[in-house]
């Protein structure tokens, strides 16, 4: 019999994700913006790894590629972390799960891999799902446009990011897989440096605040919570199927949503719920696996649900 501790793993990792909008507030809450969190515990831990590890650093250097994957990571972080900060904890977590369908037009545009009729299918039902989550009460496309916060569009910059990293890293394969792992936390450190500069300048953060008991040891707990997390996101993913993982993946928003409903961070509409439903199953379609024939194998679908937010090496 199979061990469950792989999938038991998985679901920590998803519990941490899925919690993670509580210390994030908490931080915030007590001065610390989650653009400078997001810097602060990156940039700790970066450094950790690279005194471990030098040798990472010729390797950094050998592969300019890692720059764009730093970027992109690096602003999935940025976008996610300020989002669920600041908005409607469910609202933003399925609209970050948009992203298997970003991904079917990002694979078709820049892997060559044309999308079947099912993944247009899962793309219509995602899309679908986003307009049900964000129409207004009243209706009406104007309205539509008027009730966008800066969480929506955040939660929705950070679905597309999410699938670019994606798509990225499955250009980067060859790659060693700490060096990925390495520019991603730098990526999201360094974006987070200059998302929180650019929001200075125009008056969307604060300033850096006075060092703060409370958050201090939010941000140091945090940080090596979501270490322990990615470590066993690591150990789960390795033992189980790829489409597996991905399925245990969507717990994340059943955490989030619990939690936040609970909480009082979130507000569960008719809407919501509709919209949420065709999301997920959009998601959970994309990892569904046709039996295998004896004349030949399925092509693999483009739009994998994959955790991309950085792992310890």
């Amino acid at each position: 019999m199979q061990s469950p501790l792989p999938a038991l793993a998985l679901l920590f990792n998803a519990f941490i994700w899925g919690l993670s909008w509580w210390p994030f507030r908490q931080m915030h809450g007590a001065g610390l913006h989650p653009l400078w969190a997001t810097a602060l515990m990156y940039g700790a831990i970066l450094l950790v790894l690279l005194a471990l590890r030098p040798g990472i650093s010729a390797q950094l250097r050998q592969h300019r590629s890692l720059w764009l994957l730093a970027l992109c990571s690096g602003l999935n972080n940025v976008a996610f972390n300020w989002a669920i900060t600041i908005g409607d904890v469910v609202r933003v977590i399925l609209l970050f799960y948009l992203m298997p369908a970003w991904s079917v037009l990002l694979a078709w545009r820049f892997l060559g891999e044309r999308p079947t009729p099912q993944a247009l299918a899962r793309l219509l039902l995602a899309f679908s799902g986003v307009l049900l989550v964000l129409w207004p009460a009243e209706g009406g496309l104007p309205r539509l446009l008027a009730a966008l916060t800066l969480a929506d569009l955040l939660a929705i910059l950070g679905g597309f990011t999410f699938a670019v990293t994606n798509v990225t890293l499955r250009r980067l394969h060859a790659v060693p897989g700490q060096a990925r792992m390495v520019a991603m936390f730098g990526g999201c450190m360094l974006m987070a440096l200059l998302a929180a500069q650019l929001g200075r300048s125009m008056g969307l953060v604060p300033p850096f605040p006075p060092l703060s008991a409370t958050w201090a040891w939010v941000a140091a707990l945090l940080a090596v919570v979501l270490l322990i997390g990615n470590w066993a996101l690591q150990f789960g993913a390795a033992r189980l199927a790829a489409g597996t993982t991905a399925i245990i993946m969507l717990s994340e928003v059943v955490f989030a949503s619990g939690s936040s409903t609970l909480l009082g961070a979130a507000q569960l509409t008719g809407g919501t719920l509709a919209g949420g439903a065709l999301i997920l199953l959009a998601a959970g379609w994309s990892v569904w696996r046709p039996r295998v024939h004896a004349a030949g194998t399925p092509h693999a679908p483009s739009d994998k649900v994959t955790d991309t937010r950085p792992e310890a090496p």
